[in-house]
């Protein structure tokens, strides 16, 4: 008896275990083989029975050995979209759906489903998990962010002296620990739970927390060093340090509360998409206009609130460097959370070193026989001004992120698995 056959047996089952590529290709194998043998039995004017549907369901039935391996996917699917959603979660393509005759993954999923549902007809009906609702403590995690950092500025403009450092240090933790504190709750935390075998991981690395701490110290102080680097090098940084705009920074830390709020809508309205859609194409079509009317709010509502913080602080309004930042740092955590983890640590990573060559490029310039290397600077920022840089790269950046979400997080399977309440 076939290896497939004995899956047929009655016995307790057992784990279904890991699905990796080893898995995939033994699967594909036994459609192959399914395909063979069953073709070895028919003329080509024979068409598909009943009774030729029941044969394939025997001892030789790759979709049967497909429902053991997801056979847990399979008894909690509510409908045939999550089933399609959790085959494509785990690489299961149209045309891995072909090798098991169907035309598409979500032809495959709805027989999976329908032998589910014939099996275990007395079985309870599940419901589908509920949209994320809006909690207390994420919103108010969101504003906390913001709040610390406007006290901060206040107690900075209220202070002199030695007080004026420790109360710009502290204030910077306690800013800190609250911006972690939102990300750790609500629509912009990662998942709390593994993500299923084959599929992303859920928590940002370690460097792209390194990146990101780096693209917000240079929104605080880049602009500054930068126009001091080229024109009195390494002296003029005390200066710089001393004379940095809060402006964006504390426009960025309000900024929090719409991100989540723009990430919350997103979240449920793709929920209710697939609780909706018939298919695995109507998804996709259904959720793309939510991702960009998501991110298209959020670069509205961060621009008011730049223009606001620059009014109350009466400083210039760094429009470019801050919007393009911010919408660059939204679309790095929706990809956290809903889909792979590695796209945005490498793209948050040249955005930072692009910034980073820069400031190295112009404070090198006043080494000897080397200030040929600022002239291309001195170009820049004579046409844009010290923030075109920043705004150059983190814009391109975040750019580049919303092609790759478009595709991303356009997936049934990036918003399948239920994560935190939120």
């Amino acid at each position: 008896m076939s290896e497939l056959g004995e899956l047929d047996r009655p016995e307790t089952p057992d784990s279904p275990g890991v699905w990796d590529e080893h898995s995939q290709k033994w699967l594909m194998g036994a459609a192959e083989t399914d395909v063979r043998d069953t073709e070895t039995t028919q003329t080509p004017s024979q068409t598909t029975t009943p009774a030729t549907r029941a044969g394939r369901r025997g001892t030789a039935d790759p979709v049967k050995a497909l429902m053991h391996r997801h056979r847990e996917l399979c008894e909690r699917a509510v409908d045939p979209l999550e089933i399609a959603a959790g085959l494509e979660a785990h690489g299961v393509t149209d045309r891995t759906a072909a090798r098991f005759r169907h035309r598409d993954v979500f032809s495959l999923a709805e027989e999976m489903y329908a032998r589910v549902s014939k099996d275990a007809e007395t079985a309870p009906q599940s419901t589908p998990p509920p949209a994320p609702g809006v909690r207390a403590d994420w919103v108010l995690l969101s504003m906390l962010p913001g709040a610390l950092c406007a006290a901060t500025i206040t107690g900075l403009h209220l202070t002199g002296g030695r007080v004026r450092p420790a109360v710009a240090t502290l204030g910077a933790l306690a800013v800190a620990l609250a911006v972690r504190a939102a990300l750790g709750r609500g629509p912009l935390s990662a998942r709390s739970h593994p993500a299923p075998p084959g599929t992303y991981p859920r928590r940002p690395s370690a460097a792209t927390r390194l990146w990101t701490y780096w693209l917000l110290a240079y929104a605080l102080l880049g602009n500054d060093l930068l126009t001091v680097a080229l024109t009195d090098g390494p002296h003029g940084v005390p200066a710089a340090v001393r004379d940095l705009s809060p402006a964006p920074a504390l426009a960025l830390t309000l900024a929090c509360v719409p991100a989540a709020w723009c990430a919350h809508l997103f979240a449920a309205g793709a929920r209710r998409k697939l609780a909706a859609s018939r298919g695995l194409a109507d998804f996709t079509a259904a959720v793309k206009p939510l991702l960009l009317g998501a991110v298209a709010l959020f670069l509205c509502l961060s621009t008011v609130l730049v223009a606001l913080c620059a009014t109350v602080l009466h400083e210039p309004a760094a429009y470019t460097t801050t919007v393009t930042l911010g919408a660059l740092l939204l679309l790095a955590r929706l990809l956290t959370k809903h889909g792979p983890t590695h796209a945005p640590a490498v793209v948050l990573g040249a955005a930072a070193a692009a910034e980073a060559a820069t400031l190295a490029t112009a404070f090198a310039s006043h080494a000897p026989g080397c200030a040929f290397l600022a002239a291309p600077l001195d170009a820049v920022v004579a046409a844009g001004g010290p923030a075109g840089i920043p705004a150059a790269a983190c814009g391109g950046a975040a750019l580049l992120l919303l092609l790759h979400a478009t595709r991303s997080l356009t997936r049934a399977s990036a918003h399948a698995t239920p994560g935190e309440p939120g």
